[in-house]
């Protein structure tokens, strides 16, 4: 068998085990993955292979699947000096992400239409360092935009029950929530919810001020409930396929629990700063960790990593929301008028890991809720594993390499993340797109795909 490339991993992450593996690569695509529980059980097996690259990984390294990271926000055309795509892509290569999907917001125009789709899909298509999908809008009065949009290869429809933080991106009411699920029933298509009520935190404490606890109790987890009960029942009613977006109240877990029971078809996410951070130790000021839902407390955090082991929770994405360095009001330090939004694309995955081993996780654990998981709720059929036939992506990590983040080495476009000087374990030293290694320096060349839902 002739292949492009030959990987030789001592330890790598293959149908849901940790193992030895060869892994052959042909024309982008895996072409061959043997697996023996260590690499001299292998070694007389890969003698007969030809390729013309072999890489030998490290003892400390191991060979994961690339990441897919469904809920990304990189604000390309309209709001670039926040993220461009070029930015965000490098971001995710070096964070071992392969494959990232836009939010239909913060850019302007949004994807509510197929012209704005389009329009986007200009700006990415020479800029992409990963391979790049799209969620389309749903906003008051585009439900008939969504069959055209579904055709041109969304991966589905996200909404917001409050206001978005932009005004060209207006928020759903129950009775234009409802109308919208049943659109995508219709199509077959996933609605995917920022589940805050807004009337709950019409109600709330105001956010004003320096002190986070303010700011938490400004975006009650009441709001996030009430939201996604109204989620649930929605779904039963229509028949939805729906996904709660961001989640950060572990209250909410019981219900999420006994919808599945009954037959909703319903998944839901949460990111690395709520597994990571809690409300206590964010220092009154640090508005870099504002972010809605907000981070709450270490109790509720443990919650979330219990709800993440017993399976009631799918999938862990970033939710990466950068903003340029004045938006988040460090002058002032005041929760109420600062951006919400965390960037940490690049982070994603260190920073999951070092919370999940110090729980009792394993790397596959991870690839589940970081690769397999995102692939499969997206519909992409050709990511997310190491099999044969998937897409050759794939990220070479060291498990064990710990850092403290400098926000200087990040490829974000702007220096400002809530990890900053925070230690983490977890190095990404290799990550290969469609069998080609890619670079992160000034003269790299994008090698990323533009994808579309049925396509990939």
């Amino acid at each position: 068998m002739a292949l492009d490339v030959l990987i030789r991993a001592g330890r790598a992450v293959v149908d849901g085990r940790e193992t030895a593996a060869l892994v052959g690569v042909r024309d982008g695509r895996i072409a061959l993955v043997e697996t023996a529980p260590d690499l001299d059980a292998l070694a007389s097996g890969g003698e007969h292979l030809e390729a013309d690259t072999v890489v030998e990984l490290g003892p400390d390294e191991v060979l994961l699947p690339g990441l897919v990271d469904s809920h990304v926000h990189v604000n390309e055309p309209g709001r670039t000096e926040w993220e461009g795509f070029a930015s965000a892509t490098k971001a995710a290569a070096a964070g071992g992400v392969t494959t990232i999907i836009d939010m239909p917001l913060n850019s302007i125009p949004p994807t509510v239409t197929v012209a704005a789709l389009e329009e986007k899909r200009a700006v990415a298509r020479d800029q992409a360092f990963v391979d790049v999908g799209f969620w389309g809008g749903a906003v008051p009065g585009n439900v008939d935009d969504f069959a055209p949009l579904h055709s041109e290869g969304v991966f589905g429809f996200k909404c917001f029950l409050l206001h978005s933080g932009v005004d060209e991106f207006p928020h759903l009411e129950p009775d234009e929530l409802e109308l919208a699920m049943r659109e995508t029933a219709r199509l077959g298509a996933l609605m995917i919810v920022h589940a805050e009520d807004g009337h709950a935190i019409d109600h709330a404490a105001s956010p004003d001020g320096e002190e986070y606890t303010g700011f938490l109790h400004s975006r009650p987890r009441g709001a996030e409930n009430l939201a996604i009960a109204q989620v649930i029942e929605l779904a039963r009613w229509t028949r939805a396929r729906a996904h709660v977006l961001h989640l950060s109240s572990s209250d909410a877990l019981p219900m999420i629990r006994s919808a599945r029971a009954d037959g909703v078809s319903l998944t839901v996410e949460t990111c690395p700063h709520y597994l990571t951070f809690t409300a206590e130790e964010i220092p009154d000021g640090a508005t870099q960790f504002k972010c809605c839902p907000p981070i709450r407390e270490s109790e509720n955090r443990e919650l979330l990593w219990a709800g993440l082991a017993d399976g009631s929770i799918d999938i862990v994405v970033t939710d990466h929301s950068p903003c340029t360095e004045d938006l988040k009001a460090f002058d002032s330090g005041d929760f109420g008028v600062a951006w919400g939004g965390i960037a940490g694309l690049q982070l994603g995955l260190a920073a999951t890991w070092s919370g999940a081993r110090r729980r009792g996780h394993s790397l596959v654990d991870v690839v589940r809720w970081m690769s397999e998981g995102p692939a499969r709720q997206a519909g992409l059929a050709t990511k997310g594993g190491i099999v044969v036939g998937h897409d050759a992506d794939f990220a070479v990590f060291a498990p064990d390499d710990a850092f403290v983040v400098d926000v200087a080495k990040l490829h974000h476009k702007n220096p400002v993340s809530a990890y900053a000087g925070h230690a983490l374990t977890g190095a990404v030293r290799q990550t290969w797109l469609h069998g080609i290694r890619l670079e992160t320096d000034d003269d790299a060349q994008p090698q990323g795909r533009l994808l579309r839902r049925g396509e990939a």
